[in-house]
C-alpha cells in the first residue's frame, strides 16, 4: 500500500514500522462515539487488515476535530489541526505516519513522523491530535500490536456480574454486541 501525496506526487511505502523491536499494525478510526458513563467522547480504532480494536477516550475539542474530518467539514479560515497541515506541507514536510507508542499511566503517547527531505522529525503529541492531523494529511495511522493484544476495559460484562476486565477477544465482543447508542453519538 502506497500514500502520495498529491500536490508533489511524492509516493511513500506504508510498511509496517518497528519502534525498539515491537511490531507495528495500521489502524483506521472505526467510529466516534460517547461514552455514556463517563460523558467523554471516545475514539475507537479498528486494525486495518483485523478486527481488533483499540479505544481511546479523548478531549470534546480533539473529539469536534476527527468528527468534522471524518464529515468533511469545511471552514473559511483554519482550525488548529488544519494549521499544524499547513505548517506541514508549506515546510515542505511530509507526515509519512501517526504512531500510538505506548500507554503509560492510562495515558497513550503518539508520535507524527513527519519527512522532509533525508530527515525524519519525531514530534510527540496526543494520539487525538496525532489523528486529527494524519485523517487531514492522508496519513497512515499505527499502533503497537501489544497495545491491541493488551486492550481491555471494564464493564460489568462476567459472569458474575460484577466488574472485569476483558481482554481482547471478550473486548471485541462486547463491542460487537453494544448497540451504537451506548455510545451515544458525537455531535461537535
Amino acid at each position: 500500500m502506497m500514500a502520495t501525496d498529491s500536490r508533489s506526487g511524492w509516493t511513500a511505502p506504508r510498511l509496517q514500522p518497528k519502534i525498539g523491536g515491537a511490531r507495528m499494525v495500521e489502524v483506521k478510526v472505526a467510529h466516534l462515539g460517547l461514552d455514556r458513563q463517563t460523558n467523554t467522547p471516545v475514539v475507537i480504532l479498528q486494525e486495518k487488515d483485523g478486527e481488533r480494536v483499540l479505544p481511546i477516550w479523548i478531549g470534546p475539542a480533539e473529539a469536534s476535530a476527527i468528527a468534522m474530518e471524518l464529515a468533511g467539514v469545511k471552514f473559511s479560515r483554519p482550525l488548529t489541526h488544519d494549521l499544524v497541515k499547513q505548517v506541514i506541507v508549506g515546510l515542505g514536510g511530509h507526515l509519512n505516519r501517526v504512531v500510538i507508542t505506548r500507554v503509560q499511566e492510562n495515558t497513550y503517547y503518539a508520535e507524527l513522523q513527519i519527512h522532509r527531505n533525508d530527515h525524519v522529525v519525531q514530534v510527540d503529541a496526543r494520539p487525538s491530535d496525532s489523528i486529527a492531523v494524519a485523517l487531514r494529511l492522508d496519513a497512515p495511522i499505527f499502533t503497537q500490536e501489544e497495545l491491541l493484544e493488551l486492550t481491555s476495559i471494564d464493564t460489568m460484562e462476567s459472569s458474575t456480574n460484577e466488574p472485569g476486565t476483558l481482554d481482547a477477544d471478550k473486548l471485541k465482543s462486547y463491542l460487537e454486541k453494544l448497540d451504537p447508542e451506548d455510545f451515544g453519538k458525537f455531535t461537535p
